[in-house]
C-alpha cells in the first residue's frame, strides 16, 4: 500500500486504501455503516484527510462495511496491515493453521547475538 502523504495518520491513508479496495465511494462507505445518507460523504472524507478520527465504534462499523478487521485502520506495520487484509478471508481452520505455523516458527527462531 502506497502512503498518500506523510501528513496523513495512519488512520486516514488506510481508510483510503480499504475503502479505494473495496470500490466504494466516501458516501457508500458511510452509508454502509450506519451514517445519516445527508453527512456520510463529508465525514468519510474528513477521516481520509486526517481532520477527523472517528470513536472506535464508529471505526468498527466502517471497518465491518469494509470486511476488514478494525486494527488494519491502526497498524502502522505495513506487514501486519498486509496480514490483516487477508485475515479475514480465510476460514476458521486455516487462521488456525496460520497462528500454529507462527508459533512453530517463533519457538524454532535462533536468538540474535549482538
Amino acid at each position: 500500500m502506497a502512503r498518500r502523504t506523510a501528513e496523513h495518520p495512519v488512520f486516514a491513508q488506510r481508510l483510503a486504501f480499504a475503502r479505494e479496495r473495496a470500490g466504494l465511494s466516501q458516501k457508500q462507505l458511510g452509508i454502509l455503516s450506519g451514517m445519516d445518507p445527508a453527512v456520510a460523504s463529508p465525514r468519510i472524507n474528513q477521516y481520509e484527510r486526517g481532520k477527523h478520527e472517528p470513536q472506535l465504534r464508529t471505526a468498527k462499523q466502517l471497518a465491518e462495511a469494509l470486511g476488514i478487521p478494525a486494527a488494519f485502520l491502526y497498524t502502522e506495520d505495513e506487514l501486519l496491515a498486509q496480514l490483516l487484509l487477508q485475515w479475514n478471508g480465510l476460514s476458521l481452520r486455516q487462521k488456525k493453521d496460520v497462528l500454529k505455523s507462527l508459533e512453530k516458527a517463533a519457538t524454532t527462531r535462533k536468538p540474535t547475538t549482538r
